[in-house]
């Protein structure tokens, strides 16, 4: 799919206290490049006319212009099979198992005899859908000499901005200043002189010397870390007892303005398919698998006949269940449906006269043996 079509231009709303600039319901308090303003701050922005007051948060994208087209189903591959894992590669796999533990003896890897193996094979369903999310906030800068253009042309809606989007199914977040927005306005935090009291010194300019705790002296001697005064000039600020404000950074002035947060986001929900091999569920959805089915597109189409119904049926809910939640506050881009089938065989041994058993599993060959018969308690010094 075109870039082009899948991200056309994007547009959300101003509590009261920072005004309101038409078309954008409910940015809230926040900061391109410092720190979101909290609210007893929010008043030195004043209003932008047009924009109305909002309770802030992601903003619905709008309705496509055009009837989304009908959707279709992928095709499916005809061969569900993989090969049976064979007595050689389970023991070679329990081998490099041992020898990944320095705590485990190789003997029952080497020398148990297999005495069983049977296969518990299953399927993995992975649901992706991947979304571009709009909401707005109010920002501010230092003052540097901008031109403020509040009002000088109708601001653009959230959706109407143009955003540059990531490669597919891939996380990433932009914040783009919304234009016809921007404003100057005194600081608040150090009511636009620039500095505000040092926090390091209180605002004494000097500071107790560590070394005589104040005393002015030391082993019975002038202490000669402060020549005896018992305090040193507060390095932070200089001795002055101010320091440049952090939100202005002494430039006493500030440009604020409206930025629409862009959020790509890429939602995976797995579904996998019972089995009774003893493998935890999350060795499995990290396991490695055979890729059997793949589909790409816009908005998918549920897997109807597979092999195994629970697959369909996990298709068919987690589709539903995603067009449903993602599109109310975000706009589906591309989804993507993959199955794969994961090789899980179960091996049954025997070492010293007792039974134990392990479990291969994925197409690398990973094992997981909760009750490797022969470890010892080690300490590394």
């Amino acid at each position: 799919m075109n870039s082009a079509a899948m991200y056309p231009p994007v547009s959300g709303p101003a509590p009261n206290m920072f005004g309101s600039v038409p078309g954008y319901q409910g940015p809230t308090a926040g900061a391109a490049v410092y720190h979101p303003l909290s609210a007893p701050t929010a008043n030195i922005f004043g209003s932008v006319p047009g924009y109305e007051a909002g309770a802030g948060g992601y903003i619905p994208p709008p309705m496509p212009m055009q009837p989304t087209a009908p959707l279709e189903p992928g095709s499916t591959p005809d061969n569900w099979s993989i090969p049976a894992l064979s007595e050689d590669d389970a023991r070679k796999a329990f081998q490099s198992f041992a020898s990944s533990h320095c705590c485990y003896s190789s003997s029952p890897a080497d020398n148990g005899v297999i005495t069983k193996m049977e296969p518990f094979n299953t399927y993995r369903y992975r649901l992706e859908t991947f979304t571009e999310s709009r909401s707005t906030e109010w920002a501010h800068k230092p003052y540097e000499g901008e031109t403020p253009d509040c009002n000088t042309q109708p601001a653009p809606q959230p959706w109407e901005i143009a955003a540059t989007p990531p490669k597919l199914f891939t996380k990433q977040t932009q914040e783009l200043r919304v234009p016809f927005t921007s404003s100057i306005k005194d600081c608040n935090t150090c009511l636009a002189t620039g500095k505000v009291k040092c926090e390091d010194c209180k605002g004494n300019g000097y500071k107790s010397c560590t070394m005589c705790n104040g005393s002015g002296r030391r082993n019975e001697e002038s202490c000669t870390q402060c020549e005896a005064a018992g305090k040193k000039k507060c390095s932070v600020c200089n001795g002055e007892g101010m320091k440049a404000c952090d939100t202005c950074k002494g430039k006493r002035r500030l440009l604020a303005f409206i930025q629409v947060k862009v959020e790509w986001t890429n939602h995976v929900d797995d579904h996998i398919v019972e089995q009774n091999s003893g493998l935890k569920a999350e060795e499995l959805r990290s396991a490695n698998g055979k890729e059997l089915f793949k589909n790409s597109q816009y908005l998918l189409y549920p897997l109807l006949g597979f092999p195994n119904p629970a697959i369909s049926e996990a298709s068919e809910r987690l589709i539903k269940e995603h067009q449903s939640k993602y599109a109310q506050t975000s706009r589906i881009l591309q989804q993507r449906q993959t199955v794969d089938l994961i090789p899980i065989t179960k091996v049954a041994y025997k070492w010293k006269e007792a039974f134990h058993s392990y479990v291969v599993y994925g197409t690398n060959n990973q094992v997981s043996a909760n009750d490797y018969p022969a470890t010892c308690c080690c300490v590394i010094l």
